[in-house]
């Protein structure tokens, strides 16, 4: 199993939901989340600048099975991708085990 986690633009989000729900990936985690990235201008709205030191994205979090792992990523990049600094980051780490609660299973059918 793999867990993959990204950390993308907030306005990607509704896209990066439909791309995984089309690979079948129905069952996800994500929270609103605030960091400091590369970007160091700021905007300037009506002759204010503001600044994008504190950036807001929304960070995913989905286990696999590993026969899953490339269409989680793939689906997440190609729905995120904006082509400007600031996209976001995908990372893949391995999980050990799983286990449902209410039946005690564990191993890889836990995550359907």
């Amino acid at each position: 199993m793999k867990k993959v986690e990204a950390i993308i633009r907030r306005s990607k989000f509704r896209a990066v939901k439909d791309a995984l729900h089309d690979k079948g990936i129905n069952f996800f985690s994500y929270w609103d989340v605030t960091g400091v990235g590369n970007e160091k201008k700021g905007h300037v709205y009506r002759g204010v600048t503001f600044s994008t030191s504190d950036i807001q994205r929304r960070y995913v979090s989905i286990v696999v099975n590993d026969d899953f792992e490339e269409a989680a990523v793939s689906a997440i990049i190609e729905a995120a991708r904006t082509g400007e600094v600031g996209d976001g980051k995908v990372f893949v780490s391995d999980i050990k085990e799983a286990y449902r609660i209410r039946t005690a299973e564990k191993g890889g059918e836990t995550l359907f």
